[in-house]
């Protein structure tokens, strides 16, 4: 009788851990070298030779060179959008966003801005970088607008939900870039989520007379 002496199949939850390692270590690589010569100098030829593997696992990975260095980009497109789904009971999409990016400061999250310093440097001075988080940021707002219509019953393209989604979208945008601008002026990320806690606040409750009660669970 032959003997099969074919391997065992890996277990799925190995082959995924060995996935997201593979995954961890191309994007390790490629922050490393983007920081060290800058996002539009680095090739992925040389992410790959740094991380000793072909140029195409790179690309399997990672379809776009800009997906190598910002690399959590469903998690901020849906963070708005989840955050209003999941909005507590007599509480509106107001205080919800207001409640989950307080939350997030207090957590210096990445997703939020807390980048560090090295990291904030290579996306200002990648106009690619750059041209590509205005994308997301386009892409968490449009998201952020079906929530909200879901949220209320309204129709998709109703421009009040357009006008909502916009006002809070342009709040996140800017604690976003202030967060990133107090990075690159040398303050730690301490002093930074002081700073913006109380300019959250700020830019919450200049939305509170047009979206109080808006979106209420």
């Amino acid at each position: 009788m032959a003997t099969d002496t074919t391997p065992p199949a890996q277990p799925p939850g190995l082959r995924e851990s060995k996935k997201q390692e593979t995954r961890q270590l191309i994007s390790d690589h490629a922050t490393r070298l983007f920081i060290a010569q800058g996002f539009e100098r680095t090739t992925i030829a040389e992410i790959a030779a740094a991380a000793r593997i072909a140029k195409k696992t790179v690309t399997n990975y990672f379809a776009r060179k800009e997906d190598l260095a910002l690399d959590h980009q469903e998690e901020f497109t849906a963070a708005l959008a989840d955050t209003v789904a999941a909005r507590r009971p007599g509480e509106s999409a107001l205080a919800a966003l207001h409640r989950a990016f307080q939350d997030s400061v207090a957590a210096q999250d990445p997703v939020a801005g807390f980048s560090g310093r090295e990291f904030a440097r290579m996306i200002a001075d990648s106009p690619t970088l750059t041209a590509c988080l205005r994308g997301l940021h386009d892409q968490r707002e449009h998201r952020l607008a079906q929530a909200l219509a879901a949220a209320t019953g309204t129709a998709p393209d109703d421009i009040t939900v357009h006008i909502a989604a916009g006002l809070l979208g342009t709040v996140h945008r800017v604690l976003f870039q202030r967060i990133q601008d107090l990075t690159l002026a040398g303050r730690s990320n301490d002093e930074i989520a002081r700073a913006i806690a109380g300019e959250a606040t700020q830019a919450f409750d200049l939305l509170e007379p047009a979206l109080a009660h808006y979106a209420t669970a």
